[in-house]
């Protein structure tokens, strides 16, 4: 028996791209045992929306459900990368002509956002791959339970709203900020934990993937 491990979380550091608005990531050593100190102690200063996280329907919907109440069932299983390397939006005809065989209950969606990930230089980009109205529609109906996008939104980014209402609402959960790009389209074991944060709509987390 042999397994390989792949990260696709996100490294949390000050230059990650984040969200218009968001506060950003900021640490600070407040403790630095090279200043005489006895020990390290570091602060991070941020949103829960950074990097690699998960949402709940409490993003967009009063009494919807915070992130400590989903089940972490739903982010341990099978699931399945594809690899859509050449659109600039994942709608329902993109994700039609996949020609997937049996709908997973959990989708990761690997694009062109994953190459960003490695440039050097890394700022937000609007033109970034998301999911339109019509391809959230596709994924409830064909009965997804976890979609995951690796940009800081799975929606588009003028659609980031009706997108979310249409998953968020049909209580699917969505895991965004990968970095898909060392993991080839097939299928794996998604391990993905989340910050057990009590009565928030979202928490950074960290996700792997297993090959067997």
């Amino acid at each position: 028996f042999t397994s390989r491990l792949i990260d696709i979380s996100l490294p949390i550091s000050e230059g990650l791209p984040v969200w218009p608005g968001s506060c950003g990531v900021r640490v600070t050593h407040e403790q630095a045992l090279k200043e005489g100190a006895e020990a390290n102690v570091t602060r991070l200063d941020t949103d829960v929306h950074i990097g690699t996280h998960v949402e709940g329907s409490l993003h967009f919907f009063p009494g919807g459900r915070s992130v400590d109440n989903i089940s972490l069932d739903i982010f341990c299983g099978p699931a399945l990368v594809v690899h859509l390397p050449t659109v600039d939006v994942v709608g329902a005809k993109e994700l039609e002509q996949l020609n997937l065989s049996t709908k997973p209950t959990r989708l990761l969606l690997r694009t062109k956002n994953s190459d960003l990930w490695v440039e050097s230089n890394q700022k937000f980009r609007e033109d970034y791959v998301g999911l339109t109205k019509d391809g959230a529609q596709w994924i409830v109906e064909n009965g997804i339970r976890l979609i995951g996008m690796d940009y800081l939104s799975a929606a588009k980014y003028n659609d980031t709203i009706a997108v979310h209402r249409i998953l968020l609402a049909n209580d699917l959960t969505i895991l965004e900020g990968l970095d898909l790009s060392g993991a080839p389209a097939g299928e794996y074991e998604l391990l993905c934990f989340p910050l057990k944060l009590i009565g928030v709509e979202a928490a950074p987390a960290r996700a792997l993937l297993r090959v067997l």
